[in-house]
């Protein structure tokens, strides 16, 4: 996984997305879910960035809290 950015700085970015956005993340994980069905972290990045126009900084978190979440999912 690429993640180049702190963990304080990964909260922030989250914390910022629904305003930055429009959408709350529910909705971007729901999007990633019915996109394409990258397996690569950086091509799923670069799927919401090229098809949403998010900023890198806010596609990178999304898609690294996507990963976080389902990880706690399957092993929670």
């Amino acid at each position: 996984m690429s993640l180049n950015h702190s963990d304080e700085t990964h909260r922030n970015l989250l914390a910022r997305v629904p305003s930055v956005t429009g959408r709350e993340l529910p909705e971007w994980f729901k999007a990633l879910e019915a996109g394409p069905s990258f397996l690569r972290f950086d091509d799923r990045v670069r799927w919401l960035r090229d098809e949403h126009g998010l900023a890198h900084g806010h596609a990178t978190a999304i898609v690294h809290e996507a990963d976080l979440r389902r990880a706690a999912r399957n092993f929670g």
